[in-house]
């Protein structure tokens, strides 16, 4: 059997009403030499019967709910084909998206890894916001990740496709990113190869209430954002120890970290102008003017060490 260029490979648990505007995205492309999985991670909803409702224009796999990285894990696994564009089951694409991420990856065979913007909306699908991410990063993108401690302007699950090779270079995602797995994606991949950005915003990121992305965050989203960060960074320096590359990743770098933990504890005027330095070199927002104002809005927005407690106390 000829092998499809590209693997379409859907992660659903719980999402009956989004997934099939992701699959109708998905078969709507231009592109002919593709397969479509969809993995349903243990769902309890209605999601059975709408995949079923599909036949063979898609390939279905159930499974018990393990997390989104096995169900990733079990898509590419189920796959053949040699790019592999990865699709939250509560997102969607836009038409040609295919096309042009395998346009990319053939113009550049050292690239591991291809991205694109989303546009942000609201749960009934109505755009809301810029197009993320803001700053685009392209080229040998390794030396970046390794001062600013993993972290640039990366993106989201739906908006990334990598080489075959590149993931069979690196295994498995793994089963400890039950959530945000695009975090190994985006972390390791990097160190495999050169990076693409394509300009437009060729997907959608539906916000609502059981993303991982939230408007407002109380302390117990920022301490479990912060183990998540450390946890990464703990995954990705033995990812990099084990392929004897020199790299290796400093939690101290890590700005929205220390950004977090400021949040937590609060801040006087003398931590208010330290994170301010630290955020005005950080290496993960090559943007200048982004950068500048991201750290100036950190150390200005920080709750007053001793005065505004509600934040650290929410999480009591």
């Amino acid at each position: 059997m000829e092998r499809p260029a590209i693997s379409v490979l859907i992660n659903n648990y719980n999402y009956g009403r989004f997934v099939g505007r992701a699959i109708e995205s998905a078969l709507a492309q231009n592109t002919t030499d593709t397969d479509i999985i969809v993995v349903d991670d243990g769902s309890s909803d209605q999601s059975r019967s709408i995949l079923e409702s599909y036949g063979d224009r898609v390939k279905v796999l159930f499974q018990d709910n393990r997390g989104q990285a096995a169900a990733i894990n079990a898509a590419v696994h189920k796959s053949r084909g040699d790019i592999l564009c990865f699709l939250d089951a509560d997102d969607w694409w836009a038409p040609g998206k295919l096309s042009a991420t395998a346009a990319a990856f053939r113009d550049d065979p050292r690239l591991s890894l291809v991205y694109h913007r989303l546009q942000p909306t609201l749960i009934d699908g109505a755009p809301i916001l810029k197009p993320v991410p803001r700053t685009l990063c392209s080229g040998d993108l390794s030396q970046q990740l390794t001062k600013s401690a993993g972290w640039w302007p990366f993106p989201m699950t739906s908006a990334i496709a990598v080489r075959r090779r590149a993931w069979d270079a690196a295994g498995d995602i793994p089963e400890q990113f039950r959530i945000s797995a695009d975090a190994w994606l985006v972390g390791i991949y990097p160190f495999l190869g050169r990076v693409a950005a394509l300009s437009g915003s060729l997907g959608f990121y539906r916000i609502h209430n059981n993303n991982w992305y939230r408007p407002v965050n109380d302390a117990a989203t920022l301490r479990k954002r912060m183990a998540h960060w450390q946890a990464t960074i703990e995954a990705t320096n033995r990812f990099l120890a084990a392929r004897e590359l020199s790299a290796r990743l400093r939690l101290s770098d890590h700005y929205p970290y220390q950004v977090a933990s400021a949040k937590l504890d609060g801040a006087d005027m003398l931590a208010r102008l330290k994170l301010a330095a630290e955020g005005l070199s950080f290496a993960g927002e090559p943007n200048l003017l982004r950068r500048a104002r991201d750290a100036l809005r950190a150390a200005r927005d920080l709750p007053r060490r001793g005065r505004d407690a509600s934040l650290s106390e929410a999480a009591k």
